[in-house]
């Protein structure tokens, strides 16, 4: 019982440092800032016309990745038209914003 106890803190520790960080952005107004973006992400089995291909639910995605990604939209090193042009607007904080309010949310957007 012991020996479990011990790998069950030890497990605790492991997972909590490996929590998502969200503290870096603010999800009510990533909320508001995503609202053009649930046009497209918020729709089921939904595909866009150029270029033709499924958009993702995003919701629910890892807080890293999305920052990631929509940074590399935003420089255009990720190449999607309709991404690149949202992402141009885009602060760091409003990206922060927009992936801490998606990390949170499962597959609802």
């Amino acid at each position: 019982m012991r020996q479990l106890t011990a790998v069950a803190l030890a497990l605790s520790a492991v997972l909590t440092a490996a929590a998502p960080a969200y503290a870096e952005g603010d999800a009510e107004s990533g909320e508001i800032l995503f609202y053009t973006c649930s046009g497209c992400h918020s729709i089921a089995d939904y595909s866009n016309t150029y270029p033709t291909y499924r958009v993702p639910k995003i919701g629910g995605q890892n807080y890293d990745y999305l920052v990631m990604a929509l940074t590399a939209y935003q420089s255009g090193t990720r190449s999607h038209p309709t991404m690149r042009a949202q992402g141009e607007s885009l602060s760091a904080q409003d990206i922060e914003d927009i992936a801490s309010f998606l990390a949170i949310h499962k597959l609802e957007y």
